[in-house]
């Protein structure tokens, strides 16, 4: 295991030093005790961050998500006391006076906007500000602007904190204006916000899930006060992985390609380039043992390299750090693979949600003290 010269010292440099991470296996009897901070979820997708707060333990009251099939497994899974099935755009249309009080009285509004269209593996540019119809929601409509729509739910539920969540991409290239204009809507409506990048490999997850996190408040609080480094040591997939891969047979085409890569490859592009001259076959990723699993995606193509099969159920489960309980409705691997690729791996919102607690509760402190 590698160290730092933080490891080496004694107890007053613990913060410093690297952690170990099991708790990526889990089961949903594992929640720990409540809390009492509430927080809400919209576009709450399988369930990611939901059970990530949960493991905080943070009550999650209430959710909301467009997709009718997504929607259903997160009942199967959790027992929300308010559930909505629609368009946030629709949501922040209804009426204040027709939602419940428990929903403007909320520690944390979370929210990941699908991110389609800023992967760096997508078309980005030529998407944006474009109607179609997405796998999210099932319906034409403009993904883009999304996290402008939900800070209009956050000025309209006014919580005390917000998280919200995105992919790397759009830090990089022409999407930093949407960076910009974040900051903006959030300052406009009283909130200081700030972003940080986290790699799920630093975070105790087995899997290496880049994620931008905007942290926004309307409390008394200095965002830079936030510690959000997390000096977890990589987990291998060597130290995850089933016995066996994915039973499911592997074409005669594909095989070839696989045949034809070479140990270090990050995909099959390369395989692809040399045996039909053109450059594909690029979500085809390779997991290596003594490296940490890559992204698992909504369509995982992952194939472990040590027995050249796909990755099994078990495999995606752990990787995307779900309970090995869940229940998906449907043990077909690519409906696990969507649900695990389009949600936020519980533990990092875990992490992320541990490290605000303390701010919350000391603002509940206040309030008693104030009344």
């Amino acid at each position: 295991m590698q160290q730092s010269i933080f490891d080496l010292l004694g107890s007053e440099f613990d913060e410093y030093k690297t952690k170990e991470s099991n708790d990526w296996y889990w089961h949903l009897k594992d929640y720990p005790k409540s809390n009492g901070l509430k927080v809400f979820s919209c576009f709450a997708c399988g369930g990611g961050s939901t059970m990530g707060y949960k493991l905080a333990g943070y009550d999650v009251i209430g959710c909301l998500e467009i997709d009718k099939r997504m929607n259903n497994i997160y009942l199967a899974n959790h027992n929300p006391k308010f559930n909505y099935v629609m368009d946030i755009r629709d949501f922040n249309k209804i009426p204040n006076e027709q939602i419940p009080k428990e929903l403007f009285e909320l520690d944390i509004l979370d929210g990941s906007p699908p991110c389609t269209t800023f992967s760096m593996a997508g078309l980005r540019e030529k998407t944006w500000g474009k109607l179609k119809k997405f796998r999210e929601g099932q319906k034409e409509q403009t993904l883009d602007d999304l996290s402008f729509v939900f800070i209009e739910t956050v000025n309209k539920l006014k919580p005390k904190f917000v998280v919200m969540e995105n992919v790397e991409g759009l830090t990089k290239g022409n999407a930093w204006k949407y960076v910009q204009n974040i900051y903006k809507h959030f300052q406009e409506i009283g909130y200081k916000v700030k972003h940080w990048l986290l790699k799920g490999e630093q975070m105790g997850i087995p899997q290496k899930r880049h994620r931008v996190f905007f942290i926004a408040t309307r409390l008394n609080v200095d965002l830079e006060s936030i510690n959000m480094s997390f000096l977890y040591r990589p987990i291998l997939f060597e130290e995850i992985k089933t016995k066996e891969g994915s039973p499911i047979k592997i074409s005669d085409n594909l095989m070839t390609l696989i045949n034809c890569a070479k140990y270090g490859d990050r995909n099959l592009e390369n395989a692809c380039r040399k045996l039909r001259g053109k450059s594909s076959f690029f979500n085809y990723c390779f997991v290596y043992d003594n490296q940490v699993a890559p992204t698992i995606t909504a369509h995982c193509n992952n194939i472990r390299w040590s027995d050249k099969k796909f990755l099994s159920k078990k495999d995606m489960i752990s990787i995307s750090t779900f309970p090995q309980d869940y229940n998906f409705l449907s043990d077909n691997p690519d409906n696990i693979a969507y649900v695990c690729g389009m949600s936020v791996p519980p533990v990092m919102i875990k992490r992320v949600a541990e490290r605000l607690i303390n701010y919350l509760k000391s603002e509940d402190k206040n309030e008693r003290n104030n009344s």
